[in-house]
């Protein structure tokens, strides 16, 4: 990729095509402290008020910079590797390769707490880590005064539910999720029957003094590659089904349609939801319901299966963050004769990590 000029024209060319570069688009970009906020980078002037021939009256061309004066006077000195970004649309997330594993994986991603932790170069690679895993465990947080919340708020901003803005995870009378329970859980994701359903899961452990309660984890990427591969059209069929997620409680109903394997607008991986105590099967064909069905049950066979399975114990002050929309996770029964498991759970969006590590990246020049 390459900026040319040619007859006061700026053209981007890229394998061999070449375009020119609407100078309206140029001129939206100019910067300096006239034109642009030097803290939040927003405009000082608006766009749509500017008249609509804009033209080039001169150009510049050096290896890192175009210099450009239009014909309303204004002049301005634009990178070449920000126009270049802008072009090859470049995301500081979504170019970060996603890491197939299953249960051979041994490197749990441990990154030890401290109080500057959130500034340090250390949670830009805790984040990469995130983004390529799907999970991270922060060592030595602190477990006292629902520490949790002070956690989500330095990454971004708590998404409250209706278990409240974080919710305590141990065994109690008459629950509402058998999540509040000592019973083994499967793996599953969370929410499913939530529209958008909540990206990212924190779990604190503040407790645990039980020798079962072991924390699962199953990468849903790995699997539903696999099943792709293996089985084509039970992939096919659980990718284009939309299934009712539902979650009722005394106070509140709470349903979501959508696949058990969700794609984006490329047809590649994006999503996955799975909780079979949660979800009902549209009426379809006989036909295609018995197919639906045998590819439900093989992915439900590859999750639980312990070739894809992780376990390990969460110890006080260890915190997992997970992909909600990667991952599935559970953990194995316990005995509450043995003590207490407690843990604290709260649920952030995707523009919290996305910000943050944005933002490290910049302050670190990565």
């Amino acid at each position: 990729m390459k900026i040319e000029l040619e007859n006061n024209k700026v053209f981007f060319e890229n394998q061999g095509s070449k375009k020119e570069i609407h100078p309206f688009w140029l001129r939206e970009r100019v910067n300096g402290e006239t034109f642009i906020d030097k803290g939040t980078q927003q405009r000082l002037f608006d766009p749509t008020e500017l008249k609509g021939n804009i033209e080039i009256h001169s150009l510049n061309l050096s290896d890192n910079y175009l210099e450009i004066s239009f014909n309303d006077g204004v002049h301005t000195k634009l990178a070449i590797k920000n126009i270049l970004k802008e072009f090859s649309n470049i995301d500081d997330v979504k170019h970060i390769n996603k890491v197939k594993w299953d249960s051979s994986l041994k490197d749990l991603n441990d990154f030890e707490f401290k109080d500057s932790f959130f500034e340090e170069e250390q949670m830009l690679e805790a984040l990469i880590n995130f983004y390529q895993y799907g999970f991270v465990i922060f060592k030595k947080v602190p477990t006292k005064d629902n520490f949790i919340v002070n956690f989500a708020n330095s990454i971004g901003s708590i998404r409250r539910t209706n278990f409240g803005e974080f919710f305590n995870v141990k065994s109690k009378p008459n629950p509402n999720d058998l999540a509040y329970t000592s019973l083994p859980l499967a793996p599953h994701t969370d929410n499913p029957y939530r529209n958008p359903v909540p990206c990212i899961q924190m779990l604190h452990c503040i407790e645990n003094e039980v020798s079962g309660g072991l924390s699962t984890l199953v990468d849903g990427f790995t699997v539903t590659e696999q099943l792709k591969k293996d089985f084509p059209d039970y992939y096919k069929i659980l990718t284009e089904i939309k299934v009712r997620f539902q979650f009722i409680d005394k106070s509140v109903i709470l349903e979501n349609w959508a696949e058990m394997i969700q794609l984006d607008e490329f047809g590649k991986f994006k999503q996955v939801r799975f909780s079979p105590r949660l979800d009902f099967v549209p009426l379809m064909d006989k036909e295609k319901l018995e197919l639906y069905y045998s590819a439900r049950k093989k992915i439900s066979e590859l999750y639980n299966s312990d070739s894809y399975r992780i376990e390990f114990k969460l110890q006080p002050g260890d915190l997992l963050m997970m992909d909600n929309y990667r991952l599935l996770h559970g953990r194995t029964t316990y005995d509450t004769n043995e003590g207490n498991r407690f843990l604290q759970g709260c649920y952030i969006d995707y523009d919290s990590t996305e910000g943050r590590l944005k933002h490290l990246k910049r302050k670190f020049n990565f």
